[in-house]
């Protein structure tokens, strides 16, 4: 697998930060050893949650856009 971004991916971002979270040999969802473990994964989850926030909040935007467009184009156009 490349270590490369591709941004036709839409899980490359989460399926990175699961290799670079897990050590080699070791399963990712064993539960945390250790405070600073479970405030690293924490911290982790968070970043991706904020990334999640982000996109949906832009697709909601997309969406509005599209319907104000959509609504523009019912507005101006002739009636028969």
């Amino acid at each position: 697998m490349s270590a490369e971004f591709n941004p036709a991916d839409p899980f490359a971002l989460f399926r990175q930060m699961m290799q670079s979270a897990t050590p080699p040999g070791a399963q990712p969802f064993l539960p945390p050893m250790s405070v600073e473990e479970v405030e690293r994964k924490i911290a982790e989850l968070k970043v991706v949650e904020t990334w999640l926030t982000m996109n949906l909040g832009m697709l909601s935007m997309q969406i509005k856009t599209l319907e104000m467009q959509k609504a523009a184009i019912a507005a101006l156009r002739p009636k028969e």
